[in-house]
């Protein structure tokens, strides 16, 4: 059973673009996609014989792990900050993937890294996260929760330790919580080379032996690495018995039974997937819907939608022609990949003229003095500068091979080549800039969204991302992408990068005014959200409570709008300052209303004490219907004022 890496033709946004579509149903098809075409692919494989390493049936996917710090650079991967958000789409990305069949698995998903996992890079094989009961039941692990509620069919365990306990040795995770309290039936493989970090990096044992009978005996049933020929030695040594090691390799067996692979060709319905539907227009499109749902604009003058028949237009900046600011961490290998240039001057007339030149390096000054482009720009109707970072600067541990820090971002700002070159192109130019922000984390865009009259983070857009993007700048579609993770002012605002308690951590427990809140992003429209309610002033035991509000599109153009539900429950002891418990993507044309509805159900009022216990608080709830958090900071930046209503508990 081996994991698909960078082998698929297709490849969506990546992880965190997802996110940021908030858009659950979305993400169902996207995962069906993928996995019809790894199905596919795996069937062609098959009759040609081939069987190589990433050519399998289970994925190592989706990661749920929170991204609790903006420097991890991993966190590309993830759906973002919060545990509802994360919980919802990682529901919808394993149904996806492993199919609605009763009696077969379309392909194996696995939730990962179990848990507590999210940086630093460089201390990922000897760290030990330390967690509060309250925040691993508050945060660390709703998702996880979720997903094994959902039949994902593998759980990875981390490299880390937590709580003293290396996760794949955990008797807390795996023993405590994972397989008795949560009745897990699937299997558990380590992530690559954790079990090695046993006595190389963690020194909780002293060799391969010790460490490959501790993590059987707490229930890996597979191993990434070559550590796993040991339990013959361990055998030997009465460290642990055949029995044991038999009850591993039954529950890898259910796994392939449950995909199939013992049965005749033609027993499973996915035996019929061809690959005709590999790379077909269907699933071309459904990448480029992503990848439009995906964008955020944080800032617009009115320069945007631009007329598409401008005499001249000009694209500048390391990330436009490179298929390098499309792809993430994990990517496919597609034959046609948009980059963000091919998009933009495929969305202009014939009449029209566009320049292109880099203009600058992505994170080193120019080494040749000699500027031509600024002057081009000037000369330009308007200027589309392709700025921000990419997987070179971000990325897993030997991925980024750019970065200094082993993938992570320990420096909050763009590299100050972006900054100085963008300040050039503003001087004196008063023509239109609009800056094109790729990333997959936050970044300080301070300046950017001072100097550029309008801003769209398309994070890594996938191999539509050209063509989305032109879509957006050129008013085919209104942006409505929501930022999934808290962009801070700086890390000044952070606690430390290696301290997990999630105390002024994310928009839940962050006092600080952020730069970009959890939810923002801005529209070619506006929406105003009026006449909150909730069906009764007082919930019961098991008797839902409907929260609802009218949401009017008050401005000109149609667009989708991300509705949003937030909680305050009483504000005793950590309690979290607002959480996201619903979200509904709606399309609303100019002018038109609709009422909006949400259930609240008793578990969603809980709270976590400090004994990692839910409870229900007695008084009063704040339940806020709107665009975003209900921050301040996200009506400054032209986010409507959502409505709110008050719900009692006694």
């Amino acid at each position: 059973m081996v994991w698909h890496g960078r082998v698929l033709l297709r490849f969506f946004p990546q992880a965190i673009g997802l996110a940021a579509t908030f858009d659950d149903k979305l993400a169902l098809q996207e995962s069906t996609v993928i996995s019809d075409e790894a199905r596919a692919m795996y069937n062609a494989a098959q009759a040609d014989d081939y069987h190589q390493r990433f050519g399998g049936l289970t994925f190592w996917t989706p990661n749920i792990n929170i991204f609790r710090d903006p420097r991890w650079g991993r966190g590309q991967e993830t759906y973002g900050e919060d545990p509802f958000l994360t919980a919802t789409i990682g529901v919808a990305f394993v149904t996806g993937l492993q199919g609605t069949d009763p009696d077969h698995l379309k392909v194996a998903a696995c939730a990962k890294h179990f848990a507590v996992h999210s940086g630093p890079e460089r201390l990922r094989h000897t760290f030990n996260a330390q967690a509060s009961p309250k925040d691993l039941y508050e945060t660390y692990l709703p998702a996880f929760h979720a997903l094994v509620d959902a039949h994902v069919e593998a759980v990875m365990c981390a490299y880390n330790r937590t709580n003293n306990e290396p996760c794949c040795g955990s008797n807390l995770l795996l023993d405590t919580v994972l397989r008795d309290k949560w009745k897990f039936t699937g299997h558990v493989v380590s992530d690559c080379g954790a079990i090695a970090d046993f006595y190389m990096g963690h020194k909780v044992v002293p060799g391969q032996p010790e460490a490959v009978a501790l993590a059987v005996k707490h229930g890996v049933d597979l191993n990434c690495g070559d550590e796993y020929p040991a339990l013959i030695e361990a055998v030997k040594r009465g460290l642990i018995t055949e029995k044991e090691i038999d009850a591993a390799l039954s529950t890898l067996l259910r796994t392939r039974f449950k995909l199939g692979m013992f049965d005749p060709k033609g027993s499973s319905p996915y035996d019929k997937l061809s690959p005709d539907v590999i790379n077909s227009d269907a699933h071309r499109q459904l990448a480029k819907q992503v990848a439009l749902e995906s964008i955020v604009m944080t800032k617009n003058n009115g320069v945007l939608p631009l007329r598409n028949d401008l005499p001249k237009y000009y694209v500048t900046g390391p990330n436009a022609a490179t298929v390098n600011a499309l792809i993430g961490n994990y990517y496919g290998v597609n034959p046609q990949m948009t980059t963000i240039l091919e998009g933009l001057a495929s969305g202009i007339s014939h009449a029209s003229q566009m320049q292109y030149k880099p203009g600058f390096l992505l994170d080193v000054p120019n080494a040749n003095p000699i500027d031509w482009t600024t002057g081009d720009a000037k000369a330009s109707d308007v200027t589309f500068v392709v700025m921000g970072i990419n997987g070179l600067l971000e990325g897993e541990e030997g991925e980024a091979i750019a970065s200094p820090n082993y993938g992570d971002r320990l420096d909050y700002n763009l590299p100050q080549n972006q900054i100085d070159f963008l300040k050039k192109l503003r001087n004196g130019n008063k023509n239109k800039i609009v800056a094109i922000v790729t990333g997959g984390s936050p970044m300080n865009l301070a300046e950017v969204q001072e100097l550029a009259d309008a801003v769209l983070l398309v994070w890594y857009p996938g191999e539509e991302g050209g063509h989305a993007i032109s879509d957006i700048v050129f008013g085919k579609v209104s942006p409505s992408g929501r930022i999934p993770v808290t962009f801070p002012k700086s890390f000044d605002q952070l606690p430390p990068y290696e301290n997990y308690s999630m105390k002024g951590r994310t928009y839940r427990y962050m006092t600080a005014e952020p730069l970009y809140p959890f939810g923002f992003g801005l529209s070619y429209t506006t929406f105003n959200y009026s006449d909150s309610k909730v069906s009764a002033e007082k919930i019961k035991k098991n008797v839902p409570v409907k929260a609802e509000a009218t949401v009017t599109n008050t401005g000109k153009i149609e667009s989708d709008e991300v509705v949003q539900l937030y909680i305050t429950a009483p504000q005793t002891g950590d309690n979290p300052l607002y959480s996201l418990k619903g979200f509904k993507r709606i399309h609303l044309k100019a002018g038109e209303s609709q009422n909006v509805e949400f259930d609240i159900t008793p578990g969603l009022l809980q709270t976590i004490n400090d004994k990692g216990n839910a409870v229900e608080l007695a008084g009063n709830y704040t339940i806020h219907i709107g665009g975003s958090v209900p921050t301040k900071r996200s009506e400054d930046l032209g986010m409507s004022k959502g409505t709110e209503t008050v719900l009692t508990v006694k």
